[in-house]
């Protein structure tokens, strides 16, 4: 099994409905991706200069579904959601 974890800070902090954008939009990809066992998203209520304003943290069947999941096209589509609103991104995939 592969863990791939994403954070990303807001380009503008200010605006939360960007963050439920984002949320929204990967979250949807859910059901919709060969190989793609979950997916939630998380957004900060910390508010320190340490944390990260959003994460994602999804479980993937093998180093091929992460493939899949990049390329497939409901993630590009949502990724251009991302790209929209986030910056400073951060990830780091591993197997168990």
């Amino acid at each position: 099994m592969i863990k791939h974890i994403v954070s990303w800070n807001l380009k503008n902090k200010g605006n939360p409905g960007d963050a439920i954008s984002v949320k929204n939009a990967l979250e949807d990809l859910n059901g919709k991706i060969p190989g793609l066992l979950r997916l939630e998203v998380g957004i900060d209520f910390s508010f320190t200069g340490d944390s990260a304003n959003l994460v994602l943290y999804s479980e993937l069947e093998s180093k091929e579904a992460l493939a899949t999941y990049q390329q497939h096209p409901e993630h590009l589509k949502a990724a251009e959601v991302v790209k929209a609103s986030c910056c400073d991104r951060r990830v780091i995939d591993y197997e168990i």
